[in-house]
């Protein structure tokens, strides 16, 4: 029972010791951080609007391949 103490206490403090002693990051790093956050937004901003293109082709594909469907099938 000691050992499983000693071996949690041991496990949780080498969990918590590099958290306590962190660098904390400068001015300029946190504008980089920010502006690479802005761009990933962004670029999340156009695969979700890319997204919406691809779909509304694919509907529209769809339903030009359904009509194309119908008028094949009325021909024989």
């Amino acid at each position: 029972m000691k050992s499983i103490l000693i071996t949690f206490s041991i496990s949780v403090t080498m969990l918590i010791l590099p958290l306590s002693v962190a660098q904390t990051p400068n001015s300029t790093d946190q504008e980089r951080i920010l502006a690479l956050i802005k761009e990933v937004q962004i670029q999340q901003a156009q695969i979700v609007d890319n997204q919406a293109k691809i779909e509304t082709k694919l509907a529209d594909l769809s339903e030009t391949i359904r009509v194309a469907r119908l008028h094949a099938a009325s021909a024989r």
